[in-house]
């Protein structure tokens, strides 16, 4: 028994790891995953700025439109990127080679990302990017420390530098205090932060469509279950009433 608890503990240290954040602060990304305003926007900004290296493999593009109430015409001239069939999932056309020739690495399919990250997590990171020239696209991340990949956001969120924690003998550490923005860009830090919530609202939807429906589903099976209840101890009390 105490070997089976020791190994069972043991596998949720990777789960612990993960959800801890690495020791970083994850601010919290509030999303509503029912506002479908919020998802459409998010949809949008996902195929314009991610879905160039980034796929979400398992999603297809008419299933995200009768999801988010997007009609088939608005969804062929303005969602659809390199198909020609709505029924096509959001795939790109960069294969692991030249990605591993380009960035030095696989682009991973962003179908579950939400899920094994965390919404909080994906949120904070992609508001995390600071000026790095050590780095080979001259950006590093405060949540995700040598990321291969390059700010794409910049013409939205500007750039931001890192100002780092001062230790006892009074020189910098390379623990990062705050991130500054010092070239601001099309959009304000406030505008900026909706549009990562939009973002990560959808990227939430991808790794789970039917999350709407499934909460809905279960506040009918708990309302079943209360009155199941009820009338299984209303019965119960009239038996037993009749053996005593």
């Amino acid at each position: 028994m105490k070997k089976l608890f020791i190994t069972l503990l043991a596998s949720l240290f990777p789960v612990l790891a993960l959800a801890a954040g690495g020791g970083v602060h994850l601010d919290k990304a509030g999303i509503d995953p029912t506002d479908q305003e919020s998802l459409q926007r998010g949809a949008r900004l996902f195929v314009d700025s991610c879905l160039s290296c980034h796929s979400a493999k398992f999603m297809r593009y008419n299933r995200m439109a009768a999801d988010l109430g997007i009609d088939e015409q608005t969804l062929i001239s303005e969602y659809m990127v390199a198909v020609e069939k709505p029924g096509d999932t959001m795939r790109v056309a960069m294969t692991d080679e030249m990605a591993k020739q380009w960035f030095g690495t696989k682009i991973p399919d962003l179908s579950l990302v939400a899920r094994s990250r965390g919404i909080d997590w994906l949120y904070t990171y992609l508001r995390s990017f600071y000026v790095d020239e050590k780095r080979p696209f001259g950006v590093n991340n405060a949540v995700f420390n040598g990321v291969s990949m390059p700010h794409v956001m910049w013409e939205l969120q500007g750039w931001q530098k890192a100002v780092f924690k001062t230790g006892p003998d009074g020189k910098a550490t390379d623990q990062i205090e705050k991130l500054e923005l010092v070239t601001p860009g099309s959009m304000s830090t406030a505008e900026f932060d909706t549009a990562m919530r939009d973002l990560v609202n959808f990227l939430s939807y991808v790794g789970e469509p039917i999350q709407n429906t499934r909460r809905e589903l279960g506040i009918w099976v708990m309302g079943f279950l209360v009155i199941f209840f009820v009338v299984a101890y209303l019965l119960k009390k009239e038996y037993w009433r009749d053996i005593h």
